[in-house]
């Protein structure tokens, strides 16, 4: 039936914020580059000269009423520095009475003045910004990434170097930093002329440096035009170009050879291209793991000088949609909201809720669907489910959606034949999770929807899952072990997908196929499960589910402080659908014979049995078991209309048992 390579749909994935900060190095600066002209401590700087982006020139001399003078090493596309530029703000304004002065230096071969200046505007930037054009001031420093902060003293001595704090790094974000390195030896330096932790490891991106070309383009065997581009074409610059999430445009040769050094440091340490599934284990259309050719021309290319070799070799750049990724124009655009989400600069944003109703008179078949946020730096991702209209507007953790966006989704249509169905009547219901990224944003993201002639669908693609919601994680335990089943019998169908949802304490994640005869095979193993990528995996060719299989998933969880995303490896950690909290769903997609029966049973409520009994428990204040109208959160009241059939305003055991047993007619 779908025996097709499918490019259509795909779930790209390319993290923000937290998976962007996977470029980042959490590596001692001097250390892994190993270098002896690194900084010491001590060292005294006696000349500092450059100009900023808007070409005046600064000196040391003329801060010589500074006490203490912060020289802050930045990028302008570093995701580090980012969420950093507008602290060193707020660092500054509070020891400014102590006589404490910032300087940002950029010493990016790849950033030019004009980026610099966009830089400045867009974080808000209140202190002098300066351009290195040769490097010289990064190598009279030691620095190595952005952000790096030296601490200059009154005789210009070197008292402290690295990170600003412990807040962000490889992969994670902290809800707060626990250690405020260069505040306490702000602080310490105001007050006693020393600094007690004179030095922290820095994350951040690798300074692109000037290098010598050792190899003419000429004779160099490896070159970007001629191999280099190739690879990046293929498997990076989906996200990372222009106007798309990821930091850097790696189509343009002077940008990549900026960012050499740093592209093939997190090849090597196998954050980037971000793909978690472990090859003993299925074929995927997407897989975006690089093979050890490819790894070993970046290697030889990087070691040569990165020469650029002849420009007439590039290949034809990949043709992108500018808009929407649809084929057509669709059919029928909803926003999310009547206006933009206002999302802060800082802080953990709670997952939001918005309930749009499209009008549906009747079903309809969605062929290609495209969401679409107007600010893809803060949206890490989206669901859009279908709901029954007036129903509860929060969801816990719905069994399946209708539609998902990740940063890097590419989108097409179904094949022909195939289709989800939205019942007449619904509403969609977008849950968007935001990120901060350091500065105040908006967002206002839409669904564009193109729908097929209901006799043309042969097929129904329906997104379902295996749920634990039973999850009861121990403070500190590193090896939290649980498994969930479909509760149901599997129809004859197709296995297109599998995408595994945890939050940031999980830590591995299986799926394996259980067949009518209890034999089983393993389908998809993520060893390393990383909540920053939310990825969708693609068979290669549609698996056939025989009718009677179930799907069994198994994850593990780590709520130690080893877990350096963990937001509290003291609490005891449940099921809730926000990130500090934890969820256990494995969504898969199947392709499922059309039927006026099956169409005919599909049931109102969409939340499964046991999310509803898990909901009722945490809801039973008392502890009767039973459960009030006036325990109960208001939007949910629809829902616990349903289920109270004798009007009592009271749901018992069994009512809750019955809960998806209401045909709704």
């Amino acid at each position: 039936m779908l025996n097709r390579h499918r490019s259509w749909l795909r779930w790209s994935v390319s993290g923000v914020l937290a998976g962007l900060m996977a470029w980042a190095s959490a590596g001692s600066s001097q250390a892994e580059e190993g270098k002896s002209d690194s900084p010491v401590l001590g060292r005294t700087i006696t000349e500092l000269k450059a100009s900023d982006w808007q070409g005046r020139e600064h000196t040391l001399s003329e801060y010589q009423a500074k006490k203490i003078l912060v020289v802050a090493f930045l990028g302008t596309e570093c995701p580090l520095v980012k969420q950093y530029a507008s602290r060193l703000n707020e660092i500054r304004e509070k020891f400014k009475s102590d006589g404490v002065e910032v300087i940002g230096v950029n010493s990016n071969v790849q950033d030019s003045l004009e980026e610099i200046g966009a830089f400045v505007r867009r974080q808000k930037i209140e202190f002098p910004m300066l351009k290195d054009p040769d490097g010289k001031i990064a190598e009279l420093f030691g620095a190595t990434r952005t952000p790096e902060v030296f601490v200059l003293d009154s005789s210009r001595m070197i008292s402290y170097y690295g990170r600003i704090d412990d807040q962000f790094g490889v992969g994670f974000v902290k809800p707060k930093a626990e250690a405020n390195d260069l505040v306490l030896a702000l602080s310490e330096l105001a007050a006693s002329g020393k600094v007690s932790q004179p030095h922290s490891p820095a994350p951040g991106c690798r300074i692109g440096r000037y290098r010598k070309v050792e190899k003419s383009a000429e004779v160099a065997q490896v070159t970007f035009s001629k191999q280099i581009s190739r690879i990046l074409q293929e498997r990076c610059v989906e996200c990372h170009r222009t106007g798309e999430i990821g930091p850097m445009d790696l189509t343009n040769y002077s940008e990549v050879a900026g960012w050499a050094e740093m592209i093939q440091e997190v090849i090597h340490d196998g954050r980037m291209p971000p793909w978690h599934a472990s090859p003993s284990h299925g074929s995927f259309a997407n897989d975006r793991s690089m093979s050890e050719e490819e790894i070993k021309l970046i290697d030889q290319w990087v070691a040569a000088g990165v020469p650029e070799g002849d420009p007439s070799e590039l290949p034809e750049p990949k043709k992108y949609i500018a808009g929407w990724q649809l084929p057509k124009e669709p059919d029928l655009v909803v926003q999310m909201a009547d206006k933009p989400y206002q999302i802060p600069a800082r802080g953990d944003v709670r997952y939001q809720y918005f309930r749009v109703d499209p009008g549906f008179k009747e079903d309809k078949w969605l062929k290609a669907a495209e969401i679409l946020p107007s600010n893809r730096a803060v949206v890490h991702h989206v669901l859009v489910f279908v709901r029954e209209k007036g129903s509860f507007e929060g969801l816990e953790g719905e069994r399946g959606f209708l539609v998902g966006y990740v940063p890097g989704t590419r989108v097409g249509p179904y094949p022909e034949g195939l289709a989800k169905r939205i019942p007449a009547g619904s509403e969609l219901v977008f849950q968007v999770h935001y990120t901060p990224i350091g500065t105040p944003q908006e967002d206002l993201t839409k669904l564009g929807m193109i729908f097929a002639e209901p006799e043309s669908i042969k097929y129904e693609v329906v997104t379902t899952s295996a749920v634990q919601v039973r999850l009861n994680i121990p403070p500190g335990e590193a090896n939290y072990q649980t498994a969930a089943t479909t509760p149901e019998e599997l129809p004859e169908s197709e296995l297109l997908l599998m995408s595994p949802h945890m939050h940031l304490r999980g830590k591995a994640f299986r799926y394996t196929l259980v067949k009518p005869d209890g034999t089983r095979e393993i389908l998809l193993d993520v060893p390393k499960y990383d909540f920053n990528w939310q990825t969708a995996y693609w068979l290669k060719e549609p698996l056939k589910v025989p009718a009677g299989a179930k799907m069994y998933c198994e994850a593990a969880f780590d709520n130690s402080e080893e877990n350096l995303n963990n937001p509290d490896p003291s609490a005891r950690v449940r099921w809730g659908d926000q990130t500090y909290e934890e969820m256990m769903i494995g969504y898969f997609d199947l392709a499922i014979a059309r039927s006026a029966d099956r169409e005919k049973k599909a049931k109102k409520s969409n939340v499964p049995i046991e999310m509803i009994q898990a909901a009722a428990k945490r809801w039973d204040k008392n502890g009767d078991k039973l459960l009030e109208k006036s325990e109960v959160p208001e939007r949910w009241h629809a829902l616990f209309g349903r289920l109270d059939k004798n009007g009592d305003e009271k749901i018992d055991s069994e009512e809750i048992a019955n809960a998806n047993n209401d045909s709704g007619e």
